[in-house]
């Protein structure tokens, strides 16, 4: 039993070396660029923890991670704003779709399905002829107050205040009604697919007899 002992603690000396050699990390090098430079080092100075580095093994030499540098507080909150806008478009998407399910099964006919996304091409199509009148209103302002102010320096006059923000607050508006028009414009395409894939949905549940289904386009 003493020679059993004996051998066991010289195992476990013999054994306890290799180990905690085992579990110590492999030393890293860091290279990162400052001032226009690459520089390397076996440690990051507080001035390089933020930047975009390569972290390299030591010992052999390769490179094990390249890490991208930290994004300012300008640029962390655009991309969280930009991971919400992506949600809130992901949601928006998933409630349309139930609701055009919803709608696929509360229609009798595919010709009541399909007059009510005639409805809401009419209103769209309405609402673009609209907003067209409109820019072309705001427009031809514009450019009168463009020309008169083109004549007041032309004529070394000093552009009246007054004018001038009339001109911004054209600009503005002329902006503002042109966004308008292509989330319209938008919406007339979306319009249209959400039709055509209702009318598909509609024939997978609720299928025709032979020449009994609507075939007229909306709009």
């Amino acid at each position: 039993m003493i020679r059993a002992s004996l051998l066991a603690l010289a195992l476990t000396g013999a054994v306890a070396p290799l180990h905690a050699q085992q579990a110590t990390p492999a030393k890293k090098l860091y290279c990162w660029n400052e001032g226009g430079r690459k520089v390397c080092g076996d440690a990051l100075p507080a001035s390089a923890v933020d930047a975009a580095r390569t972290e390299i093994n030591a010992k052999s030499g390769m490179a094990t991670a390249t890490l991208p540098r930290a994004l300012t507080p300008d640029e962390k909150a655009s991309a969280e704003a930009q991971a919400r806008a992506q949600a809130d478009a992901a949601a928006a998407a998933e409630a349309a779709h139930r609701r055009l399910m919803a709608m696929v099964t509360t229609f009798a006919t595919e010709a009541d399905l399909r007059r009510s996304f005639d409805n809401r091409v009419v209103l769209n199509r309405d609402a673009i002829k609209t907003a067209r009148m409109g820019i072309d209103g705001l427009r031809e302002g514009l450019v009168n107050r463009l020309r008169r102010a083109g004549d007041a320096e032309l004529n070394q006059r000093p552009v009246p205040k007054k004018l001038a923000d009339e001109i911004q607050a054209h600009h503005r508006q002329l902006l503002a009604q042109q966004a308008a028009l292509a989330s319209l414009q938008r919406e007339s395409a979306t319009i249209r697919a959400q039709m055509d894939e209702a009318v598909a949905r509609y024939r997978e549940m609720k299928p025709q007899p032979a020449g009994n289904a609507a075939t007229q386009p909306a709009g």
